[in-house]
């Protein structure tokens, strides 16, 4: 089964198409990153997931049911982390955890969901106002994970969050994909999404642009990566035979050392063979492949900015993370 599906998933205000044709798949139990510039669709893509927004014009399936036509039957199956969560300050973390059991009539254990997002019984019984924005993240996460979901959604899970809070976040999604969720979430930290998804896909001007995992996306616009070769002689004396290898664009030496630009994945193999039939001994290896902030900018048409919080003009206003099942 797949856990979303949309098919020419449209939705137009006025002249302005924010989603525009979308066709999408996303397997059950995969990790899928959501990848767009700043307005680029991402959070109007999943207002219509949520049924918060309805679709000018085709069609979306969440766990095999009509986003729009079967939303009651979608809603207690999926857990929501929304951008621009808010949590009541008064009340400890404990508290917002019980009240979002409450909310979904379910039977989770309190303290197994604070353990599982990492909240200490001391943490859970201060008001949540007083938490640091990593330890907010983690509660809402806490909040969207009472029902054991098979589907998470997270609109921007690491927004606002420092290093520390962003692995925090990598392994909390690392653990329900182990568990055997599947994870949909749009994220602006490109090293989050590379971290953690099994595939990705880039949305630009409301237009899927690409779909395919980082290593297929590296593949498909040329690699445009840097190999270092350690040789045990001198490196100019090799300089002919890496030139002369399919997919090489540039190739120095300096002592030792080989420095080859790869334009086609299949030369790094291939030049480590030449190299030995040429009479070579390589001491080391080292390769550093093309960024994913790269392959975001190249897709994009140099709008991305890896460093900048993506937010769809379009999005659903705040909301406490229980908000939908409303």
């Amino acid at each position: 089964m797949t856990a979303i599906e949309t098919t020419g998933l449209t939705k137009t205000y006025g002249e302005l198409t924010a989603v525009d044709d979308l066709d999408l798949t996303i397997e059950d139990g995969e990790v899928f990153g959501f990848l767009g510039p700043n307005g680029a669709g991402k959070s109007t893509t999943i207002n219509m997931l949520l049924d918060f927004a309805r679709p000018t014009s085709g069609s979306a399936t969440v766990l095999g049911y009509d986003a729009q036509d079967e939303a009651d039957e979608i809603s207690p199956r999926v857990g929501v982390l929304p951008e621009g969560f808010d949590i009541y300050p008064r009340l400890s973390g404990r508290r917002h955890i019980e009240f979002a059991i409450d909310t979904k009539d379910a039977t989770n254990d309190p303290e197994a969901i604070l353990e599982r997002v990492g909240l200490s019984v001391e943490d859970a019984a201060r008001p949540a106002g007083d938490y640091s924005k990593g330890m907010r993240q983690r509660l809402a996460t806490g909040m969207a994970l009472v029902g054991d979901p098979d589907l998470l959604i997270m609109d921007e899970p690491s927004s606002g969050l420092d290093p520390h809070g962003i692995r925090e976040m990598q392994d909390l999604v690392r653990a329900e994909a182990d568990r055997g969720t599947t994870v949909f979430f749009s994220s602006h930290i490109l090293e989050h999404v590379e971290a953690v998804c099994d595939r990705i896909g880039v949305l630009n001007e409301g237009t899927l642009v690409a779909v395919d995992t980082i290593e297929g996306l590296r593949e498909s616009l040329g690699d445009g990566a840097t190999m270092e070769l350690t040789l045990a002689d001198a490196a100019d004396g090799h300089l002919e035979t890496a030139r002369g290898v399919a997919g090489i664009t540039a190739v120095a030496a300096a002592g030792q050392t080989l420095e080859c630009s790869i334009a086609d994945p299949a030369a790094k193999a291939t030049i480590v063979t030449a190299l030995d039939a040429a009479g070579a001994t390589i001491q080391d290896l080292r390769i550093d492949d093309v960024s994913l902030e790269s392959l975001f900018t190249t897709l994009t048409n140099g709008e991305g900015d890896a460093g900048v919080q993506a937010t769809d003009d379009t999005a659903a206003p705040e909301a406490v993370a229980t908000e939908v099942d409303q």
